[in-house]
């Protein structure tokens, strides 16, 4: 009689437990145990718990490979659903085997789980094995689907049952979380995710405090009637008091400095679209910049084209905007354009503006803005730069560039990865106008500019001194690249391991089809063939879904809360003439009352933090139970709290702090 001590972990999140029956099947090498029930009476599988029981077997098993939960029926009770963390099983030679699970099972249903050890497909030499691995593969790609968001940007996962509204909103002056808001067409669909599988929705707690903290606010903002104003703001000050409550130091430094030009150019360094700023080397000759107009603003002793033979001239172009539609807000017009930003990098270390044009197309009634203008027409040709920053940052950076491409690299990664792949473990995780942006961007994206360091240097700012954003990003992705190299070397020894592993080249055939819609031009791989093209991609899929997002997310509401320094939307046209604007068409160009509150209700509802928020480098669910994986962790850690404290210390001497890429701040995964 052989004896195996069994301990099951139950989820600790809220209704992680249930009160159904549950069995357990053992097999080992040398054979399989009979099917046994674990809990009695409804004392078991409690939120929280761990629960041990005893398995008595006729013979010894061998070495344990699989083991099977079977979930069913309790007496008269409904389906009860069930979080299960793992299963860790002692054997008679005191040999411990982990099983993890970290998965709900819904309703009657029979999971096998693999024993914890890392394996590429090359490593498995028993058929049962074989079996199981492709057999969990083809049960994921019968469950998740792919499906056209929209035509041009990243296919997404299908959910099954759940047919979303027509993308034209019903009404277009009423905020809908399924339709459009007005002035930020978010495409986030809450009530989708009662449709998802429980182990693709949110956690209970999640869902519950986005809607516990949404919901008291939007109902402040009612009370104090700023959703019903669709008029223009009467001072400039009133904006402050949408978030009287809500202040940071960055936060009150935007508010004071918005208008200087020191700190326009900062934000193109560290503020939250610190990604588009590139080295010029010539003028374009769509923006007829000359020497006499911008020769002021460079100092003495030089001139433009000294300037741009140094490397100190940089472009903002925001050609991907160009001829998009607007849309009606609250009875009125919107009006939008795609300007161009030329910007000097003095000797004193500051980014100035020195020359804006608000069109892609030069010529008389397109005159060029220069800091010598009139104080409201400079400042206006500003804040129509912001404007355009609003829909470059929120379409491209944030939505495209972090949340479709990882909801696509995550869902290639379900279908084509069983849990016991060394990557699976490793890895973390109007409408028609904001999409054509995004389709704009996609077809612009290229593999490499999603690889940090390659870039920086692309765009010519490797060595620009004040770049927060990259100092800290760099220091992030070559901790994880480093972190990446030692899992990656652990499980492959040699490049015909990586070129002859057929699940891994799956998952990157996939990525290239449903996220880059096999656009060649990407640079995206099609196979990976060597240890280093690994290393690469991992790790560019890591970052992307982790500190990328960050980046471009925590500090939105930081940004924006003053809303003339990151407008979502602008009334008047652009000005065609110098030496008209005023406070007041100043004020008659920004958003409304009721669009402003709006965009700043749902931005500091995506920038709060999570309440169940899991650090970068925090990995609670026990995948890895190899030592020298497992010591990576702990090395990765360790790096991290270096990062840290680096830019802590850093952040003590500066007026302004940025801290986006605190490693501390940075979520394991995109979460909102």
């Amino acid at each position: 009689m052989a004896t195996y001590k069994v301990k099951v972990a139950t989820g600790t999140d809220f209704f992680s437990g249930t009160l159904d029956s549950i069995s357990l099947t053992i097999v080992g090498t040398q054979g399989e145990s009979h099917k046994q029930r674990l809990n009695h009476f409804g004392r078991d599988f409690a939120t929280g718990a761990v629960d041990d029981y005893t398995v008595q077997c006729q013979q010894d098993l061998g070495e344990l490979i699989i083991i099977r939960l079977h979930k069913e029926p309790h007496s008269f009770l409904a389906k009860d659903p069930w979080y299960c963390n793992y299963v860790q099983i002692c054997a008679p030679d005191c040999r411990v085997y982990h099983f993890p699970a970290y998965q709900w099972m819904d309703g009657y249903e029979t999971l096998a789980l693999r024993e914890a050890t890392g394996k590429i497909t090359a490593d498995d030499t028993l058929p049962i094995l074989l079996e199981h691995r492709q057999e969990e593969i083809r049960a994921k790609k019968d469950f998740y689907h792919w499906r056209v968001f929209v035509p041009g940007l990243p296919n997404y996962v299908d959910i099954p049952s759940y047919h979303p509204p027509p993308r034209r909103c019903r009404n277009p002056n009423r905020p809908e979380w399924d339709g459009y808001i007005p002035g930020f067409p978010i495409l986030i669909n809450i009530k989708a995710t009662r449709f998802l599988n429980s182990n693709l929705r949110f956690s209970f707690v999640k869902t519950a405090s986005f809607f516990y903290r949404l919901g008291p606010m939007a109902l402040a903002f009612k009370l104090r009637g700023l959703v019903d104003r669709k008029r223009s703001w009467k001072r400039l000050k009133d904006i402050k008091n949408i978030f009287p409550a809500t202040k940071s130091v960055v936060s009150e430094y935007v508010a004071e400095h918005w208008t200087e030009d020191s700190f326009f150019g900062y934000q193109y360094l560290n503020g939250i679209n610190p990604g588009l700023i590139r080295r010029c080397t010539q003028i374009p000759d769509k923006f007829p910049v000359t020497d006499e107009m911008v020769a002021p603003f460079l100092g003495e002793g030089t001139c433009l084209q000294a300037e741009l033979e140094r490397g100190n001239i940089y472009l903002a172009d925001y050609r991907i905007l160009d001829g998009i539609p607007t849309v009606e807000l609250n009875g009125q017009q919107q009006h939008h354009c795609a300007p161009m930003c030329l910007l000097h990098f003095g000797p004193d270390g500051n980014m100035m503006p020195i020359a804006i044009q608000l069109s892609q197309t030069p010529g008389p009634d397109c005159p060029i803005f220069l800091p010598n203008d009139s104080e409201w027409d400079w400042l206006l040709a500003k804040t129509w730069v912001r404007y355009a920053e609003f829909y470059s940052h929120e379409a491209v950076a944030h939505l495209l560039e972090s949340h479709l491409i990882g909801e696509a690299f995550c869902l290639a990664l379900l279908r084509n990865l069983p849990m016991c792949h060394p990557l699976y473990k490793a890895m973390s995780l109007g409408l028609e106008g904001f999409a054509q942006v995004m389709v704009r961007g996609l077809s612009e994206l290229t593999y490499k500019s999603l690889c940090i360091p390659n870039d920086f240097v692309e765009r010519g700012v490797q060595d620009l001194p004040g770049y927060y954003f990259r100092d800290d990003s760099l220091a992030v992705w070559y901790a994880m690249e480093r972190y990446v190299t030692e899992i990656i070397t652990y499980y492959y020894p040699n490049d015909a391991a990586v070129e002859g592993d057929p699940e891994l080249q799956c998952w990157v055939q996939e990525i290239f089809k449903e996220c880059l819609l096999g656009r060649k031009s990407s640079g995206f791989p099609t196979c990976l063939r060597t240890i280093p093209e690994l290393i690469e991609y991992v790790t560019m899929v890591m970052y992307t879904c982790s500190a990328r997002h960050a980046a471009v997310n925590s500090g939105q509401l930081e940004y924006t809360s003053w809303m003339p320094n990151f407008p979502s939307s602008m009334r008047n046209p652009p000005m065609q003439t110098k030496g008209l604007t005023t406070l007041q068409t100043y004020m008659d160009t920004l958003p409304d009352v009721k669009t402003t509150c709006i965009v700043l209700l749902v931005l500091w509802t995506l920038c709060r933090e999570p309440d169940d928020r899991r650090p970068l480098g925090h990995f609670p669910d026990i995948h890895f139970v190899e030592e020298g994986p497992r010591r990576s962790i702990e090395a990765f850690r360790q790096n991290l709290n270096q990062i840290s404290h680096n830019i802590r210390q850093r952040n003590k001497c500066l007026t302004l702090p940025y801290y986006y890429l605190d490693p501390v701040l940075i979520e394991n995964s995109i979460s909102i």
